[in-house]
């Protein structure tokens, strides 16, 4: 299937590794320009060389997502560097649980925060682009955490208020010919990343994990961006508003 985003213009935060950079990687392997943003440098760096193999343009910045202006301005540049926006990927996140009062205030500077300053900033390119070609699209990661609870929580709490937040963004901007979508994946394995140093420091409850999920196993986090890849693409012009769980099934609830 055709994605119809071939020359399309995308900005993903929280890209230079996991889920956000798969992210970046296949947009750029369906064709389209990307720019992308994250913490450490030399990091963003390798990304984008990699992004630009591809044969697609790329952009990067070493941003920290709690810094509002320094965000905008990143959304500014990468917007100035590929010609527009016509797709936002809003993945950053501060990956803390519990429930001090330092935790909360990460989640919500970085979280949902991040998400909400990238929207003002890429609202008037993703609307002009809209507006040139019919469709653009702004997505959120979630998680499923956001509809699971043992005890308080910011991690959940924080991305459960992006679902929410995400859906009063589709009914306001349809309208204007921009989707906004949210996909929630399950537990996500990768070398280094957060299941990934709990298989290596807590094998035992790693193991637990594996066993909850019907499947068997985790995802990968190619198999979560696939899912955000569609739901940004054109072929998806009439969703909106939804929130797309990627569990395997380890989550026992039922979406109606």
């Amino acid at each position: 299937m055709d994605l119809q985003l071939k020359g399309k213009t995308v900005v993903v935060t929280g890209a230079s590794r996991g889920i956000g950079r798969s992210i970046a990687e296949l947009f750029a392997e369906e064709g389209a320009n990307v720019a992308i943003c994250a913490r450490n440098a030399e990091q963003v760096a390798q990304a984008v060389k990699a992004l630009e193999a591809k044969g697609v343009k790329a952009f990067g910045q070493a941003v920290d997502i709690a810094d509002g202006p320094v965000l905008k301005a990143f959304i500014e540049a990468a917007a100035q560097a590929l010609g527009g926006i016509d797709v936002l990927v809003s993945n950053a996140s501060a990956l803390v649980q519990g429930n001090g009062e330092d935790a909360w205030k990460a989640m919500f500077d970085v979280d949902m925060m991040g998400a909400v300053r990238t929207w003002d900033a890429a609202r008037p390119h993703l609307e002009k682009a809209a507006g040139a070609h019919g469709d653009a699209c702004f997505v959120i990661t979630s998680s499923i955490s956001a509809a699971e609870a043992d005890n308080p929580s910011c991690y959940g709490a924080m991305k459960a208020a992006l679902i929410h937040f995400a859906k009063g963004v589709a009914r306001e901007a349809a309208p204007n010919k921009v989707r906004c979508n949210v996909v929630s994946p399950g537990t996500v394995f990768f070398e280094g990343g957060v299941w990934g140093n709990v298989k290596q420091g807590m094998p035992g409850f790693f193991d637990q994990m594996i066993k909850r999920n019907p499947t068997g196993r985790m995802a990968t986090p190619e198999e979560v961006a696939a899912a955000t890849v569609f739901l940004a693409s054109p072929r998806s012009a009439f969703t909106t508003g939804i929130n797309m769980v990627v569990d395997g099934a380890i989550s026992r609830r039922v979406n109606f």
